[in-house]
Formats: structure tokens, sequence, C-alpha cells
């Protein structure tokens, strides 16, 4: 069963540590925004059934995904 990830985990930060850097960053939190909405939209095409997407359009999504955790990857050093 799909299940969200955990950008938290990912990037190994505490979530309290995002929190923070997130109300002194509002691209950071522009874009953690957009991480969970992208990662929410792969786990409904995950779970799809009868309107379940292509491959290729899943893996698109996942792809989306990545690229924004890599922003949040850059913006996080950049601040740092």
């Amino acid at each position: 069963m799909p299940v969200p990830h955990d950008l938290y985990q990912d990037l190994n930060i505490s979530k309290e540590d995002i929190q923070q850097k997130r109300t002194k960053d509002p691209l950071l939190d522009s874009l953690i925004n957009k991480y969970s909405q992208a990662d929410a939209e792969v786990v409904k095409a995950e779970t799809a059934q009868s309107d379940a997407p292509s491959d290729d359009a899943l893996k698109k999504l996942k792809e989306r995904r990545f690229q924004v955790k890599e922003k949040i990857v850059q913006q996080l050093q950049a601040s740092s």
C-alpha cells in the first residue's frame, strides 16, 4: 500500500527544525507546500484503481516530487 514519503526523514532533519526555517524563509515554506501536494498526488495515483494513471503519468508525478525535493535541499543549503 502506497504511503506518503517522510520528507523530514529523507532530509535527515527534524520537523521542528524545518518549521523554524519555514517561518524565516517564505521560499522554503512554498517549496515544502509544493512537495506535500506533489507527494499527495503520487499517493493518490498509486492507490487509484478505476482511473489509474498510465505508468508514464505516474513517473512524471514522481519526477516532479523529486525535483521539488531537490529544490528544498538547495534552499536549505543556501540558508545555512
